[in-house]
């Protein structure tokens, strides 16, 4: 192999690996969202950074619903891990805050969660409904 010939296989192998790193850098596999206050309306934490430093600020104390909270995104949402309503009943889990956003979700038995609610300079709570509609259970406002 000549020089030049050596000189563009060197060149082309640099080219096609700085190529491929950009490509890689640029699809993240499991990139999370980010938001912040309002723009986490709706959001599944699951899909978010939010996750990463969520701290349980309330539990309800009766039947384990939980208002979890987010300082780096300031977002809340109600999180229920398996207990469950009187006599297995099912349950719509629930998350609202002051300024009228509200979600909520079904859980069926397992680990379950609502999506997100802005929770920046307003307060938020979590809670729990009984589809008998005769029982149900809150946090503290947080």
């Amino acid at each position: 192999m000549t020089f030049p010939t050596r000189r563009s296989t060197t060149l082309a192998t640099a080219l096609g690996l700085a190529a491929s790193s950009l490509l890689l850098a640029s699809s993240p596999a499991s990139a999370a969202t980010s938001c912040y206050g309002s723009s986490c309306n709706g959001l599944d934490p699951a899909t978010t950074v939010c996750q990463n430093d969520a701290k349980t600020v309330y539990w309800d104390g009766w039947r384990a619903i939980e208002l979890r909270y987010s300082p780096t995104c300031r977002a809340a949402w109600t999180r229920q891990q398996g207990v469950g309503g009187p006599d297995g009943e099912p349950m719509t889990l629930l998350v609202e805050n002051t300024a009228g956003q509200r979600y909520t979700t079904a859980w069926n038995g397992h680990t379950a969660w609502t999506r997100m609610v802005n929770d920046k300079d307003i307060k938020a709570h979590a809670g729990g409904v009984w589809d008998n509609g005769k029982q149900f259970s809150y946090t503290e406002w947080y």
